[in-house]
């Protein structure tokens, strides 16, 4: 296979793969500020993506609703889904589809109507009766208060849990000991007040004899807890919880050199193989990296701590101009071009990270490799050092070795830590170095091209 049929498959893969993670940008009108009010009878015709700190939607969004600020509240109706973080949220209003919130008190209101599930994690979520959820309600976080209607199943993570209401399915309910005393810590220990105040719940489960389960309960509990007869149509079953395995000490030496030496042995097939598959394809590219390394070993190992730190500038770059020109073109309610914008950062980021991390765990010590083995073979007069690959092969093998050598388990690992980081920053200054020789060659082509004859 020659060097263009090889290109162009490559063309095609990343095509593929770029189809593959991509998705459509739909349009939404993006909304911000200190305070964000939708007024009762103004309807947003689209979705709404809202970043305040204080949201109010006393009106109707045709659409799905992502919200995040201090304090968020739903009086009207959202006609899709809700999304939301805040200190505080509270929904009175009618979401038809699903709720995912997290926070710090979360508070369903009893003239509240949601028609799908309600996911939610935080501090505290109180459901008052008269509540109607259409389907499962899923929390995990520190107390639940849930006396609404669940139509479908109950599954709740936390310390402690009181149910009052009806649950059309079964309840899982793992929660924390119910002989613990003053087991709750308040959220103002960690954050400031919030606008509605927590119930106080205790640890363990309550069931009230106003609840009723049509399915099973199934709860975590040291000892049988009182269950209000009648309530539970279903099964009862208590399940011991789960407790960490008891603290063994360090792991034994022989089993550390076991996962040290399967270690030494992954990284080295790894990186051998990336780097036969980058010389069967990129030979000439390789060689010149590995060139430059060789030949200029000190501007390399500087070049590359500039190249980590444009990294991590080019990072924040892309996250500042896509929040503002998210926020700038939504503020001049241009939806489809925020879409637009805001997807599009999303994956410039997304292939930024990913092409860094796959620069620094492979290519940088594939291109080091490649030069230590090239420096060895040479220093050895061996004919081997100008062929495609064995200097690679050795280089990998050495580099892989000295660095695991310095991990060993039973010395300090920040020698090797500190070599490794080392050969990291040789491969991307050398990287760097050839991107500054190619940059620095084209405007000397133009101006011999323009000299006239």
């Amino acid at each position: 296979m020659n060097r263009t049929h090889k290109l162009l498959s490559v063309l095609v893969l990343t095509s593929l793969l770029v189809l593959g993670l991509s998705t459509p940008a739909y349009a939404f009108d993006g909304r911000g500020g200190d305070k964000v009010v939708i007024a009762a009878g103004e309807v947003v015709k689209d979705d709404l993506y809202v970043g305040a700190q204080e949201f109010i939607l006393d009106g109707t969004v045709s659409g799905d609703v992502v919200a995040f600020g201090t304090n968020v509240t739903i009086n009207g109706k959202v006609d899709g889904d809700l999304m939301t973080a805040a200190q505080t949220v509270a929904i009175y209003g009618e979401v038809t589809g699903t709720v995912r919130m997290a926070g710090s008190v979360l508070f369903v209101g009893k003239s509240a109507v949601i028609g799908g599930d309600i996911v939610g994690a935080g501090y505290s979520l109180e459901v008052q009766p008269g509540m109607a959820l259409g389907r499962d309600l899923i929390f995990a976080g520190q107390q639940a208060l849930l006396a609404g209607d669940v139509r479908r199943n109950l599954q709740v993570a936390a310390s402690g849990l009181e149910l009052r209401g009806n649950v059309g399915g079964d309840v899982y309910a793992e929660v924390g000991d119910a002989s613990q005393v003053n087991a709750v810590v308040p959220p103002t220990m960690f954050m400031p007040q919030s606008t509605l105040p927590a119930p106080s719940v205790k640890p363990g489960l309550t069931v009230a004899p106003s609840a009723r389960v049509e399915g099973d309960l199934k709860y975590t509990q040291l000892r049988d807890l009182a269950i209000p007869a009648g309530v539970v149509l279903g099964s009862i079953t208590r399940t011991v919880p789960s407790t960490p395995p008891a603290a063994t000490g360090a792991p034994k030496p022989g089993e550390q050199i076991r996962k040290w030496g399967a270690g030494i042995m992954r990284n080295t097939i790894t990186l051998i193989l990336i780097g036969l598959f980058l010389l069967w394809l990129f030979p000439i590219f390789m060689r010149g990296l590995s060139d430059n390394l060789r030949a200029k070993p000190l501007p390399s190992l500087g070049w590359g701590v500039v190249a980590w730190a444009a990294f991590i500038v080019a990072v924040l770059l892309v996250l500042a101009v896509t929040v503002i020109a998210g926020i700038l073109f939504g503020l001049l309610t241009l939806g489809q071009l925020t879409g637009t914008v805001v997807w599009m950062g999303i994956l410039a980021l997304f292939a930024l990270i990913v092409g860094f991390v796959l620069l620094t765990t492979f290519v940088a010590k594939v291109v080091f490799g490649i030069a230590l083995g090239k420096w060895m073979l040479t220093g050895l007069h061996s004919p081997l050092a100008e062929h495609r690959y064995w200097p690679m092969v050795l280089g990998v093998l050495v580099t892989v070795a000295v660095t695991s050598l310095l991990s060993f388990p039973l010395i300090p690992g920040f020698f090797g830590w500190l070599v490794n980081f080392a050969v990291v920053l040789l491969g991307l200054g050398a990287l760097w170095l050839w991107g500054l020789q190619r940059t620095a060659r084209k405007p000397a082509v133009h101006a011999v091209a323009a000299t006239p004859a």
